[in-house]
């Protein structure tokens, strides 16, 4: 076994000088490149045993095995299993070729045959070397085989990455994902994880060779001259991945999970795209929807609940509204709000987002968990301030202050008045007095009070002006 490695790593040492003038093997910048071993020879070499509508559907159709033409090109990319187990042998011989040998190795593909032994042979004549080899189907009929999703081991389609190529270079994209790579080996496939902000206006800078299961490699550019890279599948063609592994942490290696079209569709305005990865709470509790078990449903988010903004997208059946996408700090949940920025637009006050959301996590979230909790139920309690105090039951009806210097805030309920007492800013006390006599006149002046100076209309909310962009 070890010999059969030393020999697999051998063969890599020899495709290096090769690689280095191959177009399709791209790097990220900055790459270190390292002195690598002296190359050896084949014959050193011994075998080891053993219609759509969207962007995607429209320009990467998935083929099956089935459905290949003659003339499909693809690359040998073998993963470490394959360095000890052969795909591919030797049309003149019949001897199996080291995946090492044909790494980055240019395949196309020239049909099956049956053979006369009942086994079946998927024919390739390499562009690279310029000789003919098969791939063995391991058992059974070239249909049989050709529906599944396992393909031909090691190879990762270049029609995907030609077709990327003629529509991704220098476009500019939005990244949908925080995790990416960059190149750690000129001369290898040695990548580092990296974690970059979503939504971050990068550049196409280069599209090359991936894996078999995500061939497509694009490098992008950030407007620091960071560069990073994803590998994702666009049609999935010999990806050898059934759709349902394309989630959770896979999603990434999916071009829509990693990047997203910057087009008029999906423009936002610049000043509200300042918006996007910023940390907001909510001041009041409102209904958001979420989804959960595979369904969407409506849920009461209570006040001071923290998030981060992912995603904003025009709601393009309500003009001059948004939809927020947001990610709740503590449990990662993920939300969605319609919201607008302009406080003109007619609708219920809560749909403003300089009314609904504070920016930041809050003053109350450095505030006792008991005030917090107390917030959250709409209660009063001593020692509150008095921005935590509208937060918690709203506007006060009447504002007054008595000779001794006392702050009351009076709030009429159904058969009484709840009356808030603050010294130096903060509650002293909360206590509901009953109406009694002359209370309701009392009430109903306050109400009065109330209806005229909220900012609440007949026909919406009064003009604030617009939200201010964040600087």
């Amino acid at each position: 076994m070890k010999r059969m490695i030393l020999l697999a790593g051998m063969a890599i040492a020899m495709t290096t000088a090769m690689a280095q003038d191959n177009d399709y093997i791209v790097k990220t910048k900055n790459v270190k490149k390292v002195e690598v071993a002296q190359a050896v020879t084949a014959e050193n070499v011994v075998a080891e045993d053993a219609e759509p509508k969207d962007f995607m559907g429209k320009n990467f159709r998935y083929y099956s095995m089935c459905d290949w033409k003659d003339g499909m090109r693809f690359m040998v990319i073998p993963e470490k299993y394959d360095l000890l187990v052969g795909t591919f042998r030797d049309m003149s011989n019949n001897k199996e070729v080291s995946s090492g040998r044909l790494r980055h190795h240019i395949m196309v593909y020239k049909g099956h045959e049956d053979m006369l032994n009942g086994r079946v042979h998927v024919n390739f004549y390499c562009e690279t070397d310029k000789k003919s080899y098969y791939y063995e189907l391991p058992n059974g009929t070239f249909d049989d085989y050709c529906y599944g999703k396992m393909g031909v081991p090691t190879l990762a389609y270049l029609g995907d990455v030609d077709k990327a190529r003629e529509l991704l270079m220098d476009q500019t994209l939005l990244t949908r994902t925080q995790f990416f790579r960059i190149d750690t080996e000129y001369d290898g496939d040695g990548f580092q994880e990296v974690k970059y902000p979503k939504n971050k206006l990068v550049t196409v800078k280069a599209i090359g060779v991936g894996t078999r299961s995500f061939p497509v490699k694009i490098i992008v550019e950030d407007e620091n001259g960071e560069q990073f890279y994803q590998n994702v599948a666009m049609s999935k063609t010999n990806s050898g991945m059934r759709d349902d592994e394309f989630d959770v942490d896979n999603a990434k290696y999916l071009f829509e999970g990693s990047f997203e079209f910057t087009g008029a569709e999906m423009e936002v305005s610049k000043d509200f795209r300042s918006y996007l990865n910023q940390t907001v709470y909510t001041k009041y509790a409102t209904a958001m929807s979420s989804k959960g078990a595979g369904k969407t449903r409506d849920v009461k988010v209570p006040r001071l609940t923290g998030f981060i903004i992912d995603e904003i997208n025009r709601d393009k059946n309500h003009e001059g509204y948004y939809s927020l996408t947001l990610r709740e700090v503590e449990t990662r949940r993920i939300f969605y709000k319609d919201i607008t920025f302009n406080e003109d637009n007619r609708g219920p006050r809560e749909d403003f987002f300089g009314y609904l959301f504070g920016m930041g996590e809050g003053a109350g979230r450095n505030t006792t968990l008991e005030t917090r909790t107390a917030i959250r139920e709409g209660r009063v309690i001593p020692g509150m301030s008095m921005e935590e105090v509208e937060m918690a039951v709203g506007e006060a009806a009447s504002k007054v202050t008595t000779s001794d210097g006392v702050t009351e805030w009076m709030y009429p309920r159904t058969n009484s008045v709840l009356v808030v007492q603050f010294e130096d800013g903060v509650v002293k006390k909360a206590a509901a007095r009953a109406a009694g006599n002359g209370g309701a006149t009392k009430k109903r002046r306050m109400a009065e009070q109330s209806a005229g100076s909220t900012r609440l209309t007949g026909s919406g909310f009064s003009s604030k002006g617009n939200a201010t962009p964040l600087q």
